[in-house]
């Protein structure tokens, strides 16, 4: 097996068995990006992408269209395809953002939380403390989405979870490599603080408890250590 097939093989996703071919490679795809399975700058074909999802040409291509209308992936002039690199002002860009949408649905959401909801984000913040405890950075990721979402989607009249997921899919890949220089991630469980918040139907707590979590994360690494992420990888790039 060549060097790039190692490279581009890609998480299995139970989801999206029994999908179109079009969709099942959309969802692995979009899973591979979430969850940083393919980093930042590396460079893909649409038959390297055929390849590792067994499928034609012809979902693939519709795959990359619809993740690069979503911003998760750069189309370069060699009819190659790329993910962004990151950069610190882009970085601090996309946490913000995250900050302001999840906070504002969360709050949005609050109103219509029940106790069935509250004991679903209960058992999901407990996997994902195994997770962590496990070391399990993919797992960890996907729940701590499921988390966010159930928590959004609890709003009937929600419409911003597309946004949200646009970010998450942008963040994705440099969050796995920053993940990496951040030793301490998780020390205060903020899902607790946040269903301790809608137990107490308290807005604001739940307001702080969001965006404590997403700073607290990767988030959270100061400016200068995401520069010098940034400076190690083009280094690295150069050799």
């Amino acid at each position: 097996m060549s060097k790039r097939s190692r490279r581009l093989i890609l998480p299995e996703l139970v989801d999206s068995a029994g999908a179109t071919s079009q969709a099942s490679a959309y969802l692995r795809l979009r899973h591979a990006l979430m969850i940083g399975a393919i980093e930042p700058g590396v460079a893909i074909t649409i038959q390297d992408l055929a390849d590792s999802l067994q499928v034609s040409a012809t979902p693939v291509r519709e795959a990359l269209r619809q993740l690069s209308a979503e911003k998760a992936l750069l189309a370069l002039e060699n009819r190659r395809i790329t993910v962004p690199e990151m950069t610190a002002s882009r970085f601090e860009e996309l946490i913000n953002i995250r900050c302001a949408l999840e906070v504002y649905a969360a709050k949005r959401a609050m109103p219509y939380i029940s106790k069935v909801n509250i004991d679903e984000l209960e058992h999901i913040d407990a996997d994902i403390n195994k997770a962590v405890e496990n070391n399990d950075w993919p797992l960890t990721v996907v729940l701590n989405q499921q988390f966010h979402s159930t928590l959004y989607l609890s709003n009937p009249d929600q419409i911003t979870m597309p946004m949200i997921e646009s970010v998450w899919l942008q963040l994705g890949p440099f969050m796995r490599v920053a993940s990496r220089f951040q030793k301490d991630l998780y020390l205060v469980d903020r899902h607790k603080e946040a269903i301790e918040a809608l137990h107490r139907n308290d807005e604001s707590a739940l307001a702080k408890a969001i965006e404590d979590d997403i700073r607290d994360a990767v988030g959270g690494l100061k400016p200068e250590i995401i520069s010098k992420i940034l400076e190690d990888r083009v280094l690295a790039k150069n050799k």
